[in-house]
């Protein structure tokens, strides 16, 4: 009569409850998410939005990161925390990292100072079917990304369900 379903460990010291909401469809506790990083320096052109390569995962819980392609594809629908980071060859410029959805810019970040590492977060919807995640950036002059699981990486995990 609540609306909602409450499953219950036995009444033991130190025991936890979980209450989920009344929902239609698959209910997720642990929704898919996956850390990737770049394992090969990439070049990067002047003023040109070019596409971060991501070539080695660090896990991938649900098989939605695909590392041929640098592409991220949540096979689950809901709302997805998504973070990048960058590091480039010491030159002073202007860097802009940027989450793409479906092929087009969605959010920007970056630094436009002497920083060598630019850094986008955003939370993003994704249907579950089409959508897909990939990571982009543009320099003011001609850079050389540093690869590294530290420095240049590329990550989500779904957040909450549709």
């Amino acid at each position: 009569t609540s609306g909602s379903v409450t499953l219950q460990a036995p009444a033991v010291a130190g025991s936890t409850v979980l209450t989920l909401p009344a929902q239609t469809g698959t209910v997720m506790v642990n929704g898919p998410a996956f850390s990737a990083y770049q394992s090969t320096l990439q070049a990067l052109p002047v003023n040109t939005y070019t596409k971060i390569l991501f070539q080695t995962e660090e896990f991938d819980t649900n098989n939605n990161y695909d590392t041929a392609t640098s592409r991220f594809t949540p096979t689950v629908a809901g709302y997805y925390q998504v973070n990048a980071c960058y590091q480039i060859t010491p030159t002073a410029c202007q860097l802009v990292c940027a989450v793409y959805k479906n092929g087009a810019a969605y959010k920007y970040g970056g630094v436009s100072t002497s920083s060598l590492l630019a850094h986008v977060s955003a939370i993003v919807f994704c249907n579950g079917s089409t959508d897909y995640i990939e990571i982009f950036t543009s320099t003011t002059t001609a850079q050389n990304s540093l690869a590294g699981i530290a420095t240049t990486y590329f990550q989500a995990a779904m957040i909450r369900g549709a």
